[in-house]
Parts: structure tokens; C-alpha cells; sequence
């Protein structure tokens, strides 16, 4: 019983993170590359035939097999997203935000950006 609750938990959570990739593909600002990542390594938990069609998948399989073998992330995706973390921290600073999170946000994005610019891209 707690197996096939935990295979219903992972299945549920690679589905949610697919369905969100899919409308990322669509929808600009919804990333859809992370939210596949997440589907194909929770697949790989609970439903490994997802898993496999995403990794074979001749669209959406290159930039997930790039991850799990090199932890790459292409140049232009690293521009969008720092392209996208600054226009967010732009909207913030002139937001009614908290001082404290238009501090806390811009530096926690920082060192995202940092860390996603240190990433492979082959």
C-alpha cells in the first residue's frame, strides 16, 4: 500500500511538472526546460516509460539528456534567464515591496546568475 502511494506521489508530480513544461513551451516567462527536468527525474522515481519517452523525445529529450550528461545549459538559455532574473529585480525595485526582499532577492538571483553563467554549455 505505501509502495503504490509512493509510486502515485512521484507519477502525480511528473505529470504537474509536465503539463507546467508543455504550457512553458507556449506561454512566454513559464520556463519549460526546468519544469522537465523535474518531470523526467521524478519519472525516473515512479514511472520510468514517461521517463524514457522524455529522454527519447526528439524535441524535448536533448536539453534533458544535456543535463544528466554534462549539466550543461545552452548560452542562450543562460541569457534568457539572467535576461528575465533582471527584469524581475527591475519590477521589484519598483514594487511596494518589503526593503528587506528588494535586498534579499536581487543577491539571491545574483548568485543563481553566477552559478547558471559557471555551467557548461555542451
Amino acid at each position: 500500500m505505501l509502495k503504490l502511494l509512493k509510486i502515485s506521489c512521484w507519477r502525480f508530480l511528473a505529470s504537474i511538472s509536465l503539463l507546467l513544461g508543455l504550457i512553458g513551451v507556449v506561454l512566454p516567462g513559464l520556463p519549460t526546460v526546468p519544469f522537465l527536468l523535474v518531470s523526467a527525474w521524478s519519472a525516473g522515481k515512479g514511472w520510468p516509460r514517461l521517463e524514457l519517452w522524455l529522454l527519447a523525445h526528439p524535441s524535448l529529450g536533448p536539453p534533458l539528456r544535456r543535463w544528466r550528461e554534462h549539466g550543461a545549459v545552452p548560452r542562450k538559455a543562460k541569457y534568457m534567464a539572467i535576461g528575465m532574473m533582471s527584469l524581475s529585480v527591475v519590477m521589484l525595485l519598483l514594487s511596494a515591496a518589503p526593503f528587506w526582499l528588494k535586498l534579499a532577492l536581487p543577491a539571491f538571483l545574483c548568485c543563481v546568475a553566477i552559478w547558471l553563467w559557471l555551467r557548461p554549455e555542451a
